[in-house]
């Protein structure tokens, strides 16, 4: 199911948020992921999936909980209707993946490749996600809340209807980004490294625009001196 998206303050259009119903699952029997595999109402609970390959593989109505992604290799895969609770690891490789209808809930990853990605109806919430690379990738009704994201790249990549809520953004990449209804005005921390120009299509809070005024200044060549 999917909540009706709105307008939220100001005008702009509010993201769709997932709202998956699980039914009832079948646990992981272990052996490893396989390339291409499809995994339909499966609970893989606190399964160690580090170095595995599940390669083009479809997760339909899965939960995923307190998993190990350490390396773990999920290009071009999908999700759909399915929840990713704690799930933890460092550069799991997710570029070109599919994820719809999707809830990411206190993750702890590192150098996660998202690269090419196609989100539609994802919800990140909680956790800590360093050096996360959505380059190229396509955002679509999406919320971050409550995470902290270290360093996270979104060069080139278009987002529509994307909501920034409580969360921590340090130096942040927008370079070449393509902005639509994105919300970044209770953003608690907004740290921008590099795109501040490409912000047309954002909505900022007058507080967050004082705090930018000097990058918007240096990108016309304007000199603020006392």
């Amino acid at each position: 199911m999917v909540r009706s998206g709105g307008r939220s303050g100001g005008g702009i259009a509010a993201a769709r948020r997932p709202e998956v119903r699980l039914p009832p699952l079948t646990d992981f029997e272990g052996g490893g992921l396989e390339a291409d595999g499809d995994y339909d109402g499966v609970r893989f609970g606190s399964v160690d999936l580090a170095d595995e390959s599940g390669r083009g593989a479809r997760f339909m109505d899965c939960a995923l909980e307190g998993c190990a992604l350490d390396r773990t290799e999920l290009s071009r895969a999908r999700f759909i209707d399915s929840v990713l609770t704690g799930v933890r690891g460092v550069g799991t490789d997710l570029s070109s993946a599919s994820l719809r209808d999707v809830e990411v809930v206190d993750a702890r990853l590192g150098g996660v490749q998202l690269h090419g990605a196609v989100l539609e109806r994802v919800l990140v919430r909680g956790g800590k996600i360093d050096y996360l690379n959505l380059r190229e990738a396509r955002l679509k009704d999406v919320v971050f809340e409550g995470c902290v994201l270290a360093e996270p790249d979104f060069g080139g990549a278009q987002l529509t209807r994307v909501e920034f809520r409580d969360c921590v953004l340090k130096r942040v990449d927008f370079s070449a980004v393509r902005m639509e209804s994105v919300d970044l005005r209770s953003v608690a921390e907004l740290d921008i490294a590099r795109g501040v120009e490409r912000l047309a299509g954002a909505v900022i809070s007058p507080a967050q625009l004082m705090e930018l005024a000097p990058a918007f200044a240096a990108q016309i060549g304007v000199r603020v001196e006392a």
